[in-house]
């Protein structure tokens, strides 16, 4: 385990004797002057685990992205912590729409019907970029319309190049996957903000259950630890993934392996408690979820070797993308109806199953 100490200035240090996932670092800057070595660095991270550390201190894009987010992490504890009151006019959650607020304890995280122990705050990019007609919202977020602005098309333009490498890397006819993700396309790409406050000490459990993202490529800022993926193997056991200071946590979703039938991993992760003297503080964290457009269907694409066949008598599911992300962000609502809690699954069970 590599042991750093540069951990988040006016919080308790992240434990140095606790397992933590071996994920690639990645530099944003390698990326975009397309090294050979880190794209194919890239790719390993694809299809062993689907998730990364990326280095964003080295670009004038990444330092850029750094900024917003300071912001906005101030914007989110500001948001979060209005009265309850104020926060439930913007739960959305019954107009069919996962934008909006969601209470803590408001979906079930396993099947014992545990409840989670987080709540956050959807925003959407068709809304902040006016693709669509803005939704009702608290006056905080009217007021960080032009940062959320900034740093959903900064993070849009990373998810562009990562998609631009792997399409490159599979032998994809150009443009295949980044015309799937358009920015100014209706989709169900957003910013997430989340807090959880600490646990019961005697009851200390998982506050988001163990899943697979929904969409294609996510971009997390912690700055708590919390989260804890499972990596691929039959004698896997769960392991922290340390927040890195000048790092964002990337990893993808469930498109991505549909797309690929499996080469790439959509990996499943969970959210703990913090470790240590982390888990007596309130762990805030902020998203950009990538997703494909609306009416794209989520199936195995054509034109690339790379990509496994499917096998005889596989019939892949026809879903759009709007559908599948409804079906998976509200099918655990317990304020919706009753909950199946395998059909609102994604691919966990194929992520299991393949290279392990």
């Amino acid at each position: 385990m590599v042991v750093d100490t540069n951990d988040f200035p006016g919080l308790p240090p992240f434990p140095s004797d606790i397992p933590t996932a071996p994920l690639l670092r990645l530099s944003l800057q390698k990326l975009l002057a397309r090294d050979a070595n880190e794209v194919q660095r890239l790719m390993q991270a694809c299809e062993d685990i689907g998730f990364f550390y990326l280095n964003l201190e080295g670009s004038e894009e990444g330092r850029g992205i750094l900024d917003d987010a300071d912001k906005l992490f101030q914007t989110g504890e500001n948001l979060l912590n209005l009265s309850l009151e104020e926060k439930l006019q913007y739960d959305f959650s019954s107009q069919n729409s996962y934008y909006g607020y969601k209470a803590q304890g408001a979906a079930v995280v396993d099947r014992q019907g545990n409840l989670d122990r987080n709540e956050f705050y959807n925003v959407s990019k068709n809304d902040i970029l006016g693709v669509t007609p803005p939704l009702p919202a608290p006056e905080i977020l009217h007021q960080a319309r032009s940062i959320l602005e900034s740093f959903i098309r900064a993070s849009h333009s990373v998810v562009t190049l990562i998609l631009t490498l792997l399409t490159d890397s599979l032998g994809l006819p150009p443009s295949t996957l980044t015309d799937l993700h358009r920015l100014n396309a209706v989709s169900g790409d957003q910013v997430r903000f989340i807090k959880a406050p600490p646990q019961p000490a005697d009851d200390r459990r998982t506050a988001l259950g163990e899943h697979t993202d929904f969409g294609s490529i996510t971009i997390l800022f912690n700055r708590l630890g919390g989260l804890q993926v499972l990596p691929p193997g039959a004698d896997a056991q769960w392991v922290y993934v340390r927040p890195l200071p000048g790092y964002a946590i990337v990893n993808l979703g469930d498109a991505m392996v549909k797309f690929t039938n499996g080469l790439f991993r959509s990996n499943i992760h969970r959210v703990a408690a913090p470790p240590g003297q982390q888990a007596d503080c309130t762990r805030y964290s902020l998203v950009y979820f990538s997703r494909p457009e609306d009416d794209v269907i989520l199936k195995r694409l054509e034109g690339s070797d790379r990509i496994p066949e499917l096998e005889p008598g596989d019939v892949e599911e026809e879903v759009k993308s709007k559908d599948w992300i409804i079906r998976r962000a509200l099918g655990r609502r317990t304020n919706l109806a009753e909950i199946d809690f395998e059909k609102s699954a994604g691919t966990e069970q194929l992520s299991r199953r393949i290279k392990v």
